[in-house]
């Protein structure tokens, strides 16, 4: 009995990656349209690709590392940027994702938490006192 996976569509390219928890170097080869020594030189020279090894020594990749695979070949073979530019504008994308603005929450002041805690100190005498 086997069962199907689902795939998800990279943003970047028309490539369907299917949902698999990890992926061995021939198949991100085969997805990407990539040879293995092109994958395995990508290791070298971008610190974002890091997939890991098994106890076999087998590369294997995850869902980002394929990701970042199909980025770096977007960016390289069809936007035109060398390795270092690439590798520059990889770092600046993860530099903006990074700067997100925070959640609005509200800034307490030292007297609201005080009270703050306070009313929770009551609550917890309250609930002491009930066993």
């Amino acid at each position: 009995m086997s069962t199907k996976l689902k795939a998800k569509p990279n943003r970047s390219t028309d490539i369907i990656v299917p949902d698999k928890l990890y992926f061995r170097i021939g198949e991100v080869s085969r997805l990407c349209r990539l040879p293995a020594y092109v994958l395995r030189f990508w290791e070298t020279e971008f610190p974002q690709l890091k997939p890991i090894k098994s106890s076999t020594g087998q590369r294997m990749y995850r869902r980002k590392d394929v990701d970042a695979v199909l980025r770096i070949k977007k960016l390289l073979y069809e936007e035109g940027f060398t390795i270092a530019g690439a590798r520059q504008q990889l770092r600046s994308e993860i530099k903006t994702e990074k700067n997100q603005v925070p959640l609005p929450f509200p800034v307490q002041s030292a007297a609201d938490l005080k009270r703050i805690r306070h009313g929770l100190q009551e609550i917890l005498g309250m609930l002491a006192s009930r066993r």
